[in-house]
């Protein structure tokens, strides 16, 4: 269909669409943060203090499941996706994140089965690492072939929308918590209940996700080099670098900007854990109510110029923000210090699922943005913080500002890289 009419009913059926596709990125995110908030009050129920080894593998599992199974989960849900239907892929991510939270939510403690507990804690985390890596390859790859035409900057920013949602989502949930229960309860069983809402949620998005219709072709799929490395890399390893060119810069500024950015605060602008928090879930939430703008924009503007725009900008500007920050007293001027870089961050965040899924024929689509991404995403966006802390306690964290801006001029360069036209998908249906 390459016109750009569409029946009502067309249009709604793509709609709908886009939100089943978008429901499961957002309980794949909500699970895997939740994790993250909540750990402080199930830590000790799985690695009591007096057990070194027991913490060796806390800490080694933490590192694993992060970094080591996204890239194997942009792999496999990439192959999967290429070579047996998109729709089955993401059936099957959701479903496997559902069950890493089950498992979490009904784990025995530490006290219970000893060095049992933190194996299966570890063992549910690689589960989940894997599903959330191979989420995003497929949810972009099937967001970009079911967009309506001249406005699929707009539909596709809703994968963002959803991540941060996902974000925002398991903050509030442990806020609600916080508020409703005391610190002795959450520690004993309280911190349980976000891991079984998650659970819950992923099994309804399971059902939106089976309506789904297909967007490959059974000629695709069936296609020699459908899902297959080798087919990657003998016909589009340029695609390939280039998608991981700007992954890298603009995953290291969306942690800078998120995930990090409530313990620099924190820690160096001598923010309250309170304030802090307040400030983040605000820019957060504007955040993700920003993306669909920055989405239609690139529609407007064409996504190669969106994307030379986060590059120029995010280069030119790193170094002023994080100095700024640095010195911020008032949480409302550290709010709009963040919002600002958060603004030049959505000129990709908005458009970063589409403008890779459109790098790539259908055959390797899912494959070549999963993989990209979650090799980017983990060297440089999962690393963030380590690199970030780690200048710190050397004293030299004006470096890491630096580092940040160094990548953007390569996110840049790379952006210069892209077709010029502003649709360029290698197939539509």
């Amino acid at each position: 269909m390459t016109s750009t009419y569409y029946t009502g009913e067309e249009r709604s059926k793509r709609i709908f669409a886009i939100v089943g596709a978008s429901s499961g990125n957002l309980v794949e995110w909500f699970d895997f943060y939740v994790y993250a908030f909540c750990a402080i009050y199930f830590a000790p129920a799985f690695f009591p203090s007096d057990d070194p080894t027991v913490q060796l593998l806390n800490t080694a599992g933490v590192f694993a499941a992060g970094f080591l199974m996204r890239p194997i989960g942009g792999w496999i849900f990439g192959r999967l996706a290429d070579r047996h239907g998109r729709k089955n892929s993401l059936m099957i991510s959701v479903l496997m994140m559902c069950f890493g939270s089950l498992m979490i939510a009904c784990l025995p403690t530490y006290a219970s089965i000893g060095t049992w507990a933190p194996a299966l804690l570890l063992l549910a985390r690689l589960i989940q690492g894997l599903s959330v890596g191979g989420e995003y390859g497929t949810t972009a790859t099937y967001m970009s072939e079911v967009a309506l035409r001249g406005q699929r900057g707009f539909f596709a920013s809703f994968q963002y929308v959803t991540l941060i949602g996902g974000q925002l989502l398991a903050v509030l949930v442990v806020v609600i918590l916080q508020q409703l229960l005391t610190e002795d309860e959450l520690r004993a069983w309280g911190w349980r209940i976000p891991f079984v809402v998650g659970a819950i949620a992923a099994l309804i998005s399971l059902m939106l996700r089976r309506s789904l219709h297909e967007t490959s072709s059974a000629e695709t799929r069936n296609d020699k080099d459908a899902g297959s490395i080798g087919g990657l890399f003998r016909n589009h390893t340029a695609a390939f670098i280039t998608v991981l060119g700007y992954t890298a810069g603009g995953s290291l500024i969306f942690y800078t900007f998120t995930t990090y950015m409530q313990k620099y605060l924190v820690n160096t602008a001598g923010m309250t854990a309170k304030n802090a928090s307040y400030v983040m879930t605000g820019a957060l939430f504007l955040f993700m109510v920003l993306q669909p703008f920055f989405g239609m924009l690139s529609d407007r503007i064409g996504r190669r110029n969106s994307m030379l725009l986060f590059g120029a900008l995010g280069t030119l500007f790193t170094v002023p923000l994080l100095m700024a920050l640095k010195t911020v007293t008032s949480p409302f001027m550290a709010f709009v210090l963040i919002t600002l870089a958060l603004c030049i961050v959505s000129f990709y965040t908005s458009i970063s699922g589409l403008v890779k899924a459109e790098m790539f024929p259908p055959q390797v689509r899912a494959l070549g943005v999963g993989l990209a991404y979650a090799v980017a995403n983990a060297a440089f966006g999962g690393s963030a913080e380590y690199v970030a802390l780690g200048l710190k306690t050397m004293g030299m964290e004006n470096t890491f500002y630096w580092y940040v801006t160094a990548m953007m001029a390569i996110a840049f360069l790379f952006s210069l890289r892209l077709p010029k036209q502003a649709e360029y998908l290698h197939h539509d249906h």
